[in-house]
């Protein structure tokens, strides 16, 4: 099973490191009417982003950063949903 959990990973790495760099640089939903409505510039920000604009920080090659970003965000959201599902399940083995 571990084996299975780990190539899963290993290709959703795979696809974040090579799509990321494609993804369109054009402002997504909300931020996209705010900008089309001119109060863009008024809103806040509860939280900063520790990977601002997808773009990993400090990386100067813009295809590289959003390529390193993916990869981290997918990291990042496969070990919050590893520990969910250890918490939820109580560390048992679930069998089918």
């Amino acid at each position: 099973m571990k084996g299975k959990i780990l190539s899963g990973l290993g290709l959703a790495l795979a696809i974040a490191a090579f799509l990321s760099p494609f993804a369109s640089s054009s402002p997504d939903g909300l931020e996209r009417v705010a900008e089309d409505h001119g109060f863009l510039e008024k809103g806040t920000s509860l939280l900063s982003s520790p990977i601002p604009d997808y773009l990993f920080p400090g990386i100067q090659n813009e295809k590289i950063a959003t390529a390193v970003a993916g990869i981290v965000g997918t990291c990042l959201v496969f070990i919050f949903m590893y520990a969910m599902g250890k918490l939820l399940i109580g560390g048992k083995e679930r069998r089918s």
